[in-house]
């Protein structure tokens, strides 16, 4: 099965510096075959067992932190989760530039989805499906309150966002 690793925080601001090559073979020694990574920012598509799979980001994380020093989460997802992310898309009409997904390691409970706050950043939309949320961002990512660390302390999981032309290109590179 194909899988796309999706990794918080790597190479963005001059911090976390990881290069590509170094992580392919990190996902490569963890048993993971057809390794590639797509742009600087920790994406990684590979194929693994399925029974591999469920702990390969977990893995890679802690050999990360281990041989690089790194506190680095990695949330995963297979290919054809990947593939139902623009079909549950909830802000249709929304031009591209407004569109980013944070993936979640973990789906919250039904009460840590209530405490997310629509009103938190205003002019954003958020809407929660799954173990993924939707973000419309008009004013831009870098303008938002729903960051990262508001999103793993209100739903109590790890998250992290791509933009979604990164997420139809993850899309492409994983369709098999």
């Amino acid at each position: 099965m194909t899988y796309v690793a999706l990794l918080r925080g790597i190479n963005v601001g001059g911090k976390n510096k990881l290069p590509m090559a170094t992580l392919a073979k990190i996902f490569a020694d963890e048993k993971c075959v057809d390794v590639r990574t797509f742009i600087q920012s920790g994406n990684v598509i590979y194929d693994a067992p399925a029974k591999a799979a469920a702990t390969v980001g977990e893995r890679v994380a802690r050999r990360i932190e281990k041989e690089l020093g790194l506190d680095v989460p990695v949330v995963v997802r297979a290919a054809d989760e990947l593939a139902a992310v623009p079909k549950r898309n909830p802000f249709k009409r929304a031009g591209e530039n407004e569109l980013h997904v944070m993936f979640l390691a973990d789906a919250p409970t039904a009460a840590q989805a209530r405490a997310l706050d629509p009103q938190r950043s205003p002019g954003d939309e958020l809407a929660l499906v799954g173990r993924d949320l939707y973000l419309r961002l008009p004013n831009g990512v870098g303008r938002t309150k729903i960051t990262n660390a508001y999103v793993d302390r209100t739903l109590g999981t790890v998250s992290t966002g791509r933009n979604w032309r990164t997420v139809l290109k993850l899309i492409e590179l994983s369709a098999r």
